[in-house]
This record gives structure tokens, sequence and C-alpha cells, in this order.
């Protein structure tokens, strides 16, 4: 799954997404698909993340204490 940084638009592959997923990690690895190689895998803060549409991550990833109730 790709993502963009908020801050340089640079698209990110994100290496575990299930990571992703869970609410509970504030942090995700990607690699930064910049350049002709690849990347080393770092983290990434989920806030600093959006699609490549530009919508944000829904709060349901990032928010351990969501409930739609």
């Amino acid at each position: 799954m790709f993502l963009k940084t908020k801050d340089n638009g640079n698209l990110i592959k994100i290496v575990d997404v299930e990571d992703l997923f869970n609410p509970i990690k504030n942090e995700v690895t990607g690699r930064d698909q910049e350049g002709q190689e690849e990347q080393q895998a770092v983290s990434y803060a989920k806030e600093k993340l959006l699609f490549p549409s530009g919508e944000d991550l829904p709060r349901c990833w990032k928010d351990e204490n969501y409930t739609t109730s």
C-alpha cells in the first residue's frame, strides 16, 4: 500500500500494513519511493501521512479510543 507524506508529498510504501490498521500503533514502517534505488525502511508517524488522493487516514486507524457509537 502506498501513502504520501503531508510535508513534502513523497510516496511511501508501507512495509507492514497490519501496523497501519492497528490504532494502538502511532507509527508505521515504510520506504520512501524517491530515487532509483530501494530506500531504507524508516518509521513514519501516522499523523503525518495521507492517502495519495489527499484524504486523511481514517480515525479508527489512529485513535485507540475511537468508537462508532
